[in-house]
């Protein structure tokens, strides 16, 4: 392909953000074929004109004039009224009635099925390069039409997966997952809040709920504990506690006050005290926690597609920047060490989108699986996957759009400039639905309980059989070295006291993201080779020697000129013909 010139923009927006990200659509290639393929291409193309435009710019508004809340009203009743700016609702519609929900429930017009879930990641993704705060409300609706019509069974709560599903804004109600209590946080073992039945098949919950994104959400999910349950996790039930009842009035819960947050402001998040509120029970009593993982998993899955988005909104503007911002007389992008930091945000971004999407993938299979087998595989790999696709790409979403503010200089520091948006808003994405810590030991949890590195290992060796290409002979080799030693770091696991695991836990989810990325960057970039590309082949090689293969006095003896030879390939997308990555053969004496 033509490389792209980012001196022709001034920021980064105001184009198509789907048009304008080959990396995104060669895993939408990847992972979709055939109808799906054409009728997802078709909306990501629609929604990426609104959220490089409209979103775009109604995000900054938004950001300096969020939600408020009244929760009393002029003679002290209680409103729990939260009030949106208009661009907020605009912001709303437009991502609702692209279909980012529904289409992946209900058969939009034309098919027969509905979407996969991947082109609901791929439709968040694009909406957190504008507004990744809003994608949480939006990614919670989704989360609750899983629950809803894989377990919700009775009117109540079919009505409520049918509102959640609407493709028309108006008639839609949207979902929050109410879990955080104080004196939990990611202990939601320790949920204090009961539910009494209430004789009318309802349930009456009593008790705080600490930290409660899309507070005013008509269909919110809340875990309880019936009287008489066990304590811990195996003691809950899932509840839907609407904001009004059906007769109009107001839910029995009190919203005290909005958080006052460093970012993601277009999301209200606050404190709700529910004094016997109704809650329709979801599934049978005491199974609450287990129904809700479902929900968990997508939301796991929709951080690391927010986080991919502002990796690659942080990017696009570091590379505006770099190619319309002089220093000394040239463009700052024709400088060593500029191109070395953005060729290898370049390849980051590839890697954490790369990563996500196959974990989005075995989602995708799971939930679309006919056959018990095909599902339980799906899930095993899926269990490990998605808990560090969440932990690996929070990460790296603060840190790119850190040094995507440092290449802006002051102006990325100032409000008026996005960076310094990107940056706040990132910043949650580590917290949200669970902690570095929490995350790596629910790989030791997946690991032990699922045998999930037994699907994990297989994936990675089919990954490296694959890339037979020479211009890969030098990655892979290094790739299966460090798949060998990976299987020894699994089979030794089971040899240490739980303590001692737990201390490794997080560089085993370190190891697991570089060996399994390398691996199928590696097997992306023998497909583009077979059609004549080896850009690809490229980043594969360069996050290959920069995660991978240790270097010689950290790298300074090495004469390394990657960034200098390969800049424009691998941060302007220009096609590179496979032969020049080939070295010539000997010569005959």
């Amino acid at each position: 392909m033509t490389a792209f010139d980012y001196a022709d923009l001034d920021r980064g927006r105001h184009v198509n953000y789907y048009a304008h990200d080959p990396t995104l659509q060669r895993l939408v290639d990847r992972a979709l074929d055939g109808d799906d393929h054409a009728d997802a291409t078709e909306r990501l193309r629609a929604f990426g004109e609104h959220a490089g435009h409209t979103i775009a710019d109604h995000a900054d508004y938004v950001d300096d004039h969020g939600p408020e809340l009244r929760t009393y009203g002029d003679h002290g009743d209680v409103v729990n009224d939260v009030r949106y700016p208009a661009e907020l609702r605009e912001e709303a519609r437009l991502a609702y009635e692209s279909g980012m929900v529904a289409d992946v429930f209900e058969a939009p017009e034309g098919r027969e099925e509905p979407l996969p879930f991947t082109h609901h990641f791929a439709m968040g993704y694009l909406l957190s390069m504008s507004d990744p705060g809003l994608y949480c409300p939006v990614s919670m609706t989704a989360g609750v039409a899983l629950v809803l019509d894989k377990y919700g069974e009775g009117d109540a709560l079919e009505g409520f997966y049918d509102e959640t599903t609407s493709r028309d804004y108006d008639a839609l109600s949207e979902g929050a997952m109410f879990l955080t209590e104080e004196q939990g946080g990611s202990d939601v073992g320790a949920t204090e809040t009961l539910a009494e039945p209430a004789g009318d098949g309802t349930y009456e919950l009593t008790g705080e709920k600490w930290f409660c994104s899309n507070i005013d959400a008509q269909a919110t999910l809340a875990l309880a504990r019936t009287p008489d349950a066990p304590e811990g996790t195996k003691g809950l039930s899932l509840f839907v506690v609407p904001h009004e009842l059906e007769n109009g009035e107001l839910n029995d819960q009190l919203y005290r006050r909005l958080k006052d947050k460093l970012g993601t402001i277009s999301v209200p998040t606050g404190e709700v005290e529910l004094t016997g509120a109704t809650g329709y029970l979801v599934g049978e009593e005491t199974e609450g926690f287990t129904l809700m993982t479902d929900m968990l998993n997508l939301e796991r899955l929709a951080n690391a597609a927010a986080s991919c988005g502002i990796v690659a909104r942080s990017l696009l503007e570091a590379t505006v920047q770099a190619a319309t911002r002089e220093a000394f007389g040239n463009p700052i992008q024709e400088y060593p060490l500029m191109r070395q930091d953005l060729v290898d945000m370049a390849v980051d971004h590839a890697a954490a989108t790369a990563f996500t999407f196959d974990a989005a993938d075995a989602f995708d299979t799971r939930e679309r699986a006919t056959d018990d087998a095909t599902r339980r595989e799906a899930y095993r790999l899926m269990r490990v996957l998605v808990p560090i696709a969440k932990y690996r790409t929070g990460r790296m979403a603060v840190d790119t759009a850190s040094y995507a503010m440092e290449i802006l200089g002051g102006n990325g520091y100032v409000n008026d400039f996005v960076t310094n948006r990107l940056l706040r808003d990132a910043q949650v994405l580590p917290i949200w639905e669970g902690t570095s810590n929490v995350l790596s030991l629910d790989v030791l949890r997946a690991l032990d309980r699922e045998d999930a590195h037994e699907p994990l290992l297989e994936r990675i060796q089919e990954h490296i059989d694959a890339a037979t290409h020479d211009a890969l002979a030098d990655a892979v080799d290094v790739v299966r070295g460090e798949y060998a030693a990976l299987g020894g770091a699994l089979a030794h696991l089971p040899t240490l006291d739980g303590d001692e695991a737990q201390l490794k836990a997080k560089d085993l989810a370190d190891y697991v993201f570089d060996v399994y990325t390398a691996s199928l960057l590696c097997e992306m970039a023998q497909r583009d080779l077979e059609d004549g590309d080896a850009r690809l082949a490229l980043v594969a090689r360069r996050f290959v020697d920069t995660h991978l293969d240790d270097a010689d006095g950290r790298g300074i003896t090495d004469d390394d000129r990657f960034p200098l030879d390969h800049f424009d390939a691998v941060v302007h997308h220009a096609s590179v013909d496979p032969d020049d990555l080939v070295p010539a053969p000997a010569a005959d004496d």
